[in-house]
């Protein structure tokens, strides 16, 4: 038996500034979109990949989530480690940095943390 990731769901508040955020800051696009009675699911996605990031907006829930800890993430390489910190630097979302390790985490607008890493070698 094998599987594969293949996606995340992450709940958000307001949908077009969580996709504006992650547009914005990662890149990802929009790959597609239902909506139903009282929620819109949106897969984002990279150029490349397959593994989508799924924004899901529910009408009955006005309030922030509660995230806890915010003891999760989602990782991303950047191909560009500098101008990735430099945008993130401008954008104000930077929230931790850990230089030994050679890392940083971004915040999107629900509180979700996002890791960003420098290329393989």
């Amino acid at each position: 038996m094998k599987f594969k990731m293949i996606h995340e769901n992450y709940n958000v508040a307001n949908l077009e500034k969580s996709m504006a955020f992650y547009e914005k800051a990662l890149g990802l696009h929009e790959v597609s979109r239902k909506t139903g009675d009282g929620f819109i699911i949106v897969y984002m996605g990279d150029a490349d990949g397959y593994f989508q990031l799924e924004l899901t907006q529910l009408d009955d829930h006005p309030q922030p989530y509660d995230l806890g800890e915010v003891e999760f993430h989602l990782a991303f390489e950047a191909d560009d480690f500098e101008a990735a910190h430099k945008l993130h630097e401008e954008m104000g979302c930077i929230c931790f940095e850990n230089p030994s390790m050679g890392i940083y985490f971004i915040t999107d607008p629900d509180g979700y943390w996002l890791e960003i890493l420098p290329p393989r070698k």
